[in-house]
């Protein structure tokens, strides 16, 4: 077993299924060493994690949907190659769902890139957008995610 998929039963994640594309698109990309992936939704047992950040949905459950779809761009990259083949977690892309008074988009981003260390820990360490946006369903966030991978 893969040191990060160790580490991931380790915290108790399980990677869900990557959901199949609703529009003409895919996951996740590979060009050279880089894997880009395609903006992932908050999914916990089957069900999309809904809500506005600062009207129906609380700080801390934010964090979680980024967190949510954190997991799920680590499910997309392991549709290309191995988790433990990622030398690089180079930038890490969140929208969340919020009111357009709501200022604590940052915060909410810290559940995806906390996960991130936690889970790569020094590789993990990355660039990172915080955007508040109104994401389409009431989604409560996508995050998609850019890594370097070894050969």
């Amino acid at each position: 077993m893969s040191k990060i998929e160790s580490k991931l039963i380790e915290l108790g994640i399980k990677l869900p299924e990557v959901p199949k594309p609703v529009a003409n698109y895919i996951p996740a990309k590979r060009t050279n060493n880089l894997i880009y992936i395609a903006g992932q939704i908050p999914i916990q047992n089957g069900i999309v994690q809904k809500g506005k950040l600062g009207k129906d949905i609380t700080l801390n459950e934010s964090k979680n949907a980024t967190k949510l779809c954190a997991i799920g761009c680590l499910a997309a990259i392991k549709t290309i190659c191995p988790l433990d083949k990622v030398t690089s977690i180079v930038a890490v892309h969140g929208l969340v769902n919020s009111t357009s008074e709501n200022t604590e988009q940052a915060d909410a981003m810290n559940g995806a890139s906390d996960f991130i260390v936690e889970v790569f820990g020094e590789i993990g360490k990355h660039t990172r957008t915080a955007v508040g946006v109104s994401v389409p369903h009431n989604i409560a966030a996508s995050v998609y995610m850019i890594v370097e991978i070894e050969d």
